[in-house]
């Protein structure tokens, strides 16, 4: 019973530290709602609303044609631009996209000539560069192929492949791009918080008045764990519940409490790696540089960002020691595909060994550095 009360009211003391710490609840409220809508909406992969620009020196009914091709959400209207325009617009970045048609262009299409039309790509713009150069050359293809037909045809063809997009009929991107934001921030939050805490103490001398009290350094481990979790909890319900739900209108297929549950777990595999890097580290800008090392490795190979099934294979078996290679395949199977736990327990199962694993390590390192203070 005293040792339940001592975690209990040095994660309280926890709490209310991080009450008083302005920057890390600004942190947090970005985390999981601005930082969530934003991620979800941006969709920097997706041709959405490029800039483009025309240059007609044809001006004939073909090249109008192709110019009227050009709408949104895609393109913006086309700007109308003369040839001495095209390297200013692109070196101000006004347009990611300036197509040239040539004199003649509608003649010599129609004489059985294979005229050339230039396309100027600004290819900083890497998303956009890649998708609408192709999207770009079968517009204008086939607005050519059809006015030399004199009419618009629709090519049957021998087999007809009959599409069925499961768990997003509408292969809406914000239906990734949101849930994946929460699984990332939940990560980082976790290990920054934990981590920060335990510097905390290091950095304004508590901890000695921790060692003086008749606690034990596994009870102070497991106040900060589970105070952080409860924080980082609390804060990826309401972002599911209010942004994902909510306010980008993301059905959820599966149950959000056993998603919840999923998270927990994770949250203590996260949080234990937080406090073990906390004691590897010596200041905050170490800790910074130390988490940067181990998150972007972790968010960029867990199957958030590409299939896993993608990587190399000495990759994938790699990842799968850490803890958000299994919270993302659980998270994936139960908010997109409707999973329940005789789907996922496999990944519950990792997720506690992992955990269990790294409070291990994190407890004797803890220790250590316990002993060496003393």
């Amino acid at each position: 019973m005293s040792s339940r009360t001592n975690i209990y009211r040095l994660g309280v003391k926890e709490l209310w530290s991080l009450v008083r710490d302005p920057v890390m609840l600004l942190l947090i409220v970005h985390a999981f709602t601005l930082a969530i809508y934003v991620s979800a909406t941006a969709m920097p992969e997706t041709l959405n609303k490029a800039p483009i620009a025309i240059v007609d020196e044809d001006d004939s009914p073909l090249s109008k044609r192709i110019a009227a091709a050009f709408y949104l959400p895609h393109f913006k209207p086309p700007v109308m631009i003369s040839m001495a325009d095209i390297d200013r617009g692109m070196d101000a970045g006004d347009f990611t996209f300036v197509l040239d048609i040539p004199p003649n262009f509608q003649r010599d299409v129609l004489d059985g000539k294979s005229p050339s039309i230039q396309l100027n790509v600004d290819a900083t713009r890497m998303g956009q560069a890649f998708s609408g150069s192709s999207y770009i050359q079968q517009m204008v293809l086939g607005e050519v192929n059809e006015f030399v037909l004199r009419y618009r045809t629709t090519r049957v063809e021998q087999v007809e492949l009959a599409l069925r997009a499961r768990f997003n009929p509408n292969l809406d991107q914000i239906w990734f791009g949101g849930l994946m934001e929460i699984i990332n921030n939940v990560t980082m939050l976790s290990i920054i918080l934990t981590g920060a805490a335990l510097i905390r103490e290091r950095e304004h001398g508590t901890i000695e008045h921790l060692l003086v009290m008749p606690v034990t350094p596994t009870e102070i481990m497991l106040a900060k764990i589970w105070s952080m979790s409860v924080v980082v909890l609390l804060s990826a319900a309401f972002s599911l519940i209010f942004i994902v739900q909510g306010l980008l209108k993301v059905p959820v297929e599966g149950s959000t409490v056993l998603f919840l549950v999923g998270t927990t777990l994770h949250l203590f595999a996260a949080t234990s790696m937080g406090i073990w890097m906390a004691t590897l580290a010596r200041s905050m800008p170490q800790f910074g540089m130390l988490a940067v090392l181990i998150l972007l490795p972790l968010q960029m190979l867990s199957g958030n960002s590409s299939p896993r099934e993608s990587m190399p294979e000495l990759v994938q078996n790699a990842m799968l020691f850490a803890p958000t290679t299994h919270f993302v395949m659980l998270a994936q199977a139960i908010l997109f595909r409707g999973a329940d736990l005789s789907v996922v327990w496999p990944q519950f199962l990792a997720l506690a060994m992992i955990g269990a694993t790294f409070f291990l390590i994190a407890s004797v390192q803890f220790r250590k550095s316990v002993a060496q203070v003393s």
